[in-house]
């Protein structure tokens, strides 16, 4: 199995750049631009270690095994919310529709406190803030990480879940609405994105 550890050593042989090895390739411009055009589902993951609750919005979120349920998501070095992420036991990575577009929102502007309003947050019973209003949450522990980059890729085990019945009303686009963030833009899926004849 190809992991990001061997993806990473196997660049290294071919092509160097002087931050982790590799040859210079495209530049941080070039790289962002190519993936500008690549829409990305939205999630905001919200931890506490101890030091005070922070969350963080990422478009990072992919599942990468159902058994043992894992998923994983990168954390910037610029991020405010980025050692206190790394650091925590468990965390609740939420996945938002359109609805919620305001907590992402929130979770994406910096130099604020993204806690203030007590009332669109609370704590699960085990202590995690969470946001109640997004439409799918995930609780989960942090059982590794990689230094990639500027960031840290965080490999976190599904413990619980609230989310719509896989085949509900709920569960569809239309309804749910999912949130995609694509060329800077916020954008959400529904009837009007279906392609399927």
């Amino acid at each position: 199995m190809t992991t990001a550890a061997n993806v990473l050593s196997h660049d290294a042989d071919t092509e160097e750049s002087p931050a982790l090895g590799f040859d210079a390739g495209l530049a941080p411009d070039e790289f962002k631009a190519a993936f500008r055009n690549h829409p990305a589902g939205v999630a905001v993951v919200t931890a506490d270690d101890g030091t005070g609750p922070v969350a963080m919005t990422v478009t990072s979120v992919f599942s990468v095994s159902a058994d043992p349920a894992l998923l994983v998501f990168s954390v910037s070095d610029l991020s405010s919310s980025a050692k206190t992420i790394i650091a925590a036991d468990t965390l609740v990575v939420h996945l938002l529709g359109a609805d919620q577009l305001d907590i992402a929102k929130l979770g994406a502007t910096s130099g604020i406190d993204r806690f203030e309003d007590t009332s669109i947050w609370s704590r699960l019973i085990t202590g995690e803030p969470f946001y109640p209003s997004a439409q799918t949450w995930i609780r989960g522990r942090v059982v590794n990480s990689l230094r990639a980059g500027a960031s840290t890729v965080v490999v976190v085990h599904a413990l619980q879940a609230n989310a719509p019945e896989a085949g509900s009303v709920e569960a569809d686009a239309t309804e749910s609405r999912p949130l995609v963030y694509h060329n800077r833009t916020w954008h959400h899926l529904g009837e009007h994105s279906n392609l399927e004849l």
